[in-house]
């Protein structure tokens, strides 16, 4: 299975600490790109002269996943959805996407065809077609079912938890419970002339560009949750894949590192190693200060434990600093070539407007080739060294403790106190409902969600409860599988998750709700009063067979003297071995009556 890990357009170009959030970073862009604002409206603009009559236009606002919470998941792509709806079946070459930290809207074509798509989307947020809501929470759905989450589906989830980033490794649970207030009032308060950037690949800004919004506030991108106590870390994951994702600060060495590191495993695991088809490394930023470095490489299963060794390995060489200067030397004459691109301008023009949306600083490219020119091994040798600080690991199979990475929890800190419900399946197993939160006792330790820390509940009307921490813990309440959970125990429950974090979900199928498996039971007084009967005539019967051995032996019947067996001793041991029988018939009868009852 080969795994892409595609490039966003702010990927490399645009790495810095300096924020701007306003214009006065494109000053120094003058001559590459020109800039205006429209009704409002941040606007950049360059020349595309090889796109010959058409344009292509972009329209970024400041919103997306990242800014939810769990309980209102898809909030903003459904708002993206909505926005798109009355165009219909265009001829026209357009988009729309939504990210962690922004949605856009994406055209090319003609500029009458730019300006109708942009005064469309634009009139469509100040007036979302309600009439479409359910339609389009439902092809949300059907979307999402579709979709594959990929091997680093779930590493947001264990690195930031249900919240903020970590997100993105969740269906979009709003969609089934959004009300429209709720979505008018996120179009109202997000989707403004503030907090939106224009980008044209064009010489000009078309006539009769209307992109009237209300207006707002720009929103600084959310500021990331954790759920890792101690990085570097590892969890398990699925056969034939090894993940790792890092948290970095955004600087071009970072981002040169992300190509050597790419190299380097594609090298070692697949050219050396023979062990990988697909081994690669990419740099995404993730706000204006981070981005996230996330590695990857297949393996067959026979061939994972080589994997993650190789994988490993690759990692402490260059932490150790065996970088070689030629590797340097090759990802940074591939990097430069980005600016030998012609209608540069134009081609910068996703980024610098990202880069202005988000606070992040704006370079010339004379400045990017000079940063890029001043990276050395040792810049890349410390870079090294944070990501893996940073990492989070994820490896099929055994764990990883011996490279100095630390289990990411499995388990809460601690249990609340309430009323004990047994599980109808399995002894071991006791759900606790309390005043505080819900906890789950498990041999191996407790999962708990409180109550003030609850990402979202959804709530079934045959009674189940499924409650998510904001740490990523889940706890699921299904009256048919524990004893004692009553409608009143669950309208205690229900009373005390707050309300902005339930779900109402639609009924579920009968053969949908889980029934009670068997449970599993010690020994019952019978079982085990015929187990130590068993017990007892094996031994009875050894005791006599060894005690036959040794009489024969004494008596020198154990020999190769045919006389002795004419000796009156023989009978004596004859009538120990004719003993045997009838202890051999009661055990074979009790052993078979205890496999019946095993049986039934």
């Amino acid at each position: 299975m080969t795994t892409n890990l595609h490039k966003h357009d702010d990927v490399d170009d645009l790495d810095g600490l300096t924020p701007h959030d306003d214009l006065d970073g494109l000053a120094a862009l003058e001559g590459l790109v020109s800039h205006t604002t429209t009704n409002g409206v941040p606007t950049l603009y360059a020349p595309a002269p090889a796109s010959g009559k058409e344009i292509t236009a972009g329209l970024f606002f400041r919103v997306g996943r990242a800014d939810e919470t769990l309980a209102t998941a898809g909030l903003t792509h459904l708002v993206e959805h909505l926005a798109l709806h009355r165009l219909g079946l265009s001829d026209l070459h357009y988009n729309g996407a939504t990210a962690n930290t922004y949605t856009l809207f994406h055209v090319h074509g003609s500029e009458e065809e730019v300006v109708e798509y942009l005064n469309s989307v634009c009139a469509a947020l100040r007036d979302l077609p309600m009439e479409r809501l359910e339609t389009e929470r439902e092809i949300l759905r059907t979307e999402a079912a579709g979709r594959g989450g990929g091997p680093q589906h779930r590493m947001p989830l264990w690195r930031y938890g249900a919240q903020s980033y970590g997100l993105s490794s969740y269906n979009e649970l709003g969609t089934w419970s959004l009300t429209p207030d709720q979505v008018r009032h996120w179009a109202e308060t997000r989707f403004t002339r503030d907090n939106a950037v224009l980008w044209i690949a064009g010489d000009h800004v078309p006539e009769g560009l209307d992109l009237t919004l209300p207006r707002g506030s720009r929103f600084p991108a959310p500021a990331a949750t954790s759920a890792l106590p101690v990085t570097p870390a590892f969890i398990g994951g699925d056969d034939g894949h090894v993940v790792l994702t890092s948290v970095l600060r955004r600087s071009t060495a970072a981002s040169v590192f992300a190509d050597v590191l790419g190299r380097a495993l594609f090298q070692d695991l697949r050219q050396e190693g023979g062990y990988s088809y697909s081994a690669e490394a990419d740099y995404s930023p993730r706000d204006a200060e981070f981005a996230t470095l996330t590695a990857y490489a297949d393996a067959l299963p026979q061939k994972q434990d080589a994997v993650v060794g190789g994988f490993v390995d690759t990692l402490a060489r260059l932490r150790a600093g065996r970088i070689e200067q030629a590797e340097l030397d090759s990802v940074r004459a591939k990097l430069l070539k980005v600016y030998d691109t012609p209608d540069l301008g134009a081609a910068l023009l996703p980024s610098y407007a990202l880069s202005l949306l988000i606070g992040h600083r704006i370079l010339t490219p004379d400045q990017l080739r000079a940063e890029l020119n001043a990276v050395t091994t040792r810049d890349l040798h410390e870079v090294a060294r944070q990501a893996w600080d940073a990492a989070l690991l994820q490896v099929p199979g055994r764990g990883v403790d011996w490279a100095g990475l630390t289990l990411a929890p499995q388990f809460s800190t601690a249990a609340v106190t309430g009323t004990r419900h047994p599980s109808l399946e399995d002894e071991d197993v006791t759900l606790v409902i309390g005043a505080e939160g819900v906890s789950l006792l498990t041999p191996k330790g407790p999962v708990t969600v409180r109550y003030d820390a609850c990402a979202a509940m959804t709530a079934y009307p045959d009674g189940a409860r499924a409650l998510t921490g904001h740490d990523g813990f889940p706890v699921t309440v299904e009256p048919t599988l524990y004893k004692g959970v009553t409608p009143d125990r669950i309208a205690a429950l229900d009373a005390a998750v707050p309300d902005d974090a339930i779900v109402r979900m639609p009924a579920r199928e009968p053969d949908r709700i889980p029934q009670p498996q068997p449970r599993k039971r010690p020994p019952t007084a019978r079982t085990a009063g015929a187990d130590g009967s068993v017990r007892g005539w094996t031994t009875a019967l050894w005791l006599v067979g060894l005690l036959a051995a040794a009489w024969g032996v004494l008596c020198g019947v154990v020999t190769a003297d045919e006389s002795a067996m004419a000796d009156p001793q023989w009978d004596a041991v004859t009538g120990l071995w004719i003993m045997e029988l009838p202890l051999l018939l009661t055990t074979w009868k009790l052993f078979a009556a205890r496999r019946r009852r095993t049986r039934r």
